[in-house]
């Protein structure tokens, strides 16, 4: 049996995977799905977060596993797994991104989002009165994150879904061949996809290669509108 830790992206929370966490389970596994700081049930006040503090939210997530884990992360969360990767290969098995961002050192998610001109995000971002975060407008987010999602998603997210950091959103990339490139790498793609467009998923992979690409023809979140298709590929690794 094996340990997951799922990994969440922006305005999202450890809430999200909670099909594909019964899932696995269902199958004798180990699953760890938590929230990261101001995010989901975390009381942490949005503006005092940072990608360094993700990253060491799931480094001690990592080090209660009584094995290395299969770190899979969503989005924004593929930031966040390279980082705590990072921070202590030894605890991870395989780095799994789902439609996420496979950044290399010194790349910001700015870097990524400029060039994805496939992207509906930037369209929907609501920033708060004082510039420190951002949230998604609500009648934009079956467009942007949720197209195959039924209603009844659709709705459980618009009641869970918080603010992201904008400065996080800022924060530059930082990871080594030595550390987090030790570290083989899959990544499943989502060719549906309206908040990260196909290309430039294809274009991080053909950046920085994977050991295996898998592909589902779903929008952004997998979870929720394929998620028995997901567990099965996770299940398979």
């Amino acid at each position: 049996m094996s340990t997951f830790v799922l990994v969440h992206g922006g305005w999202h929370g450890g809430w999200c995977w909670y099909k594909v966490v019964s899932l696995l389970r269902q199958h004798g596994h180990t699953v760890l799905a938590p929230d990261l700081p101001a995010h989901g049930r975390d009381q942490t006040p949005i503006n005092s977060v940072s990608m360094d503090s993700y990253a060491q939210r799931v480094a001690d997530v990592m080090r209660t596993a009584a094995e290395p884990v299969i770190l899979v992360g969503h989005s924004m969360g593929g930031f966040v797994i390279s980082a705590a990767a990072e921070r202590q290969p030894e605890t991870v098995a395989k780095l799994v991104y789902v439609a996420a961002f496979l950044l290399g050192d010194g790349q910001t998610f700015g870097d990524a989002a400029s060039r994805d001109t496939g992207s509906t995000v930037s369209s929907g971002l609501v920033p708060s009165a004082d510039g420190s975060s951002l949230t998604v407008a609500s009648n934009r987010l079956k467009d942007i994150f949720y197209g195959d999602c039924s209603d009844a998603d659709v709705a459980l997210a618009e009641l869970a879904l918080g603010p992201e950091s904008g400065a996080a959103l800022g924060e530059q990339m930082h990871v080594t061949a030595q550390r987090w490139g030790r570290i083989p790498r899959v990544y499943i793609e989502c060719t549906r996809d309206r908040a990260m467009s196909i290309a430039s998923q294809r274009a991080m992979v053909e950046r920085l290669p994977c050991q295996k690409v898998i592909t589902m023809e779903t929008d952004h979140s997998p979870f929720f509108s394929a998620p028995e298709q997901l567990a099965k590929h996770l299940l398979s690794l």
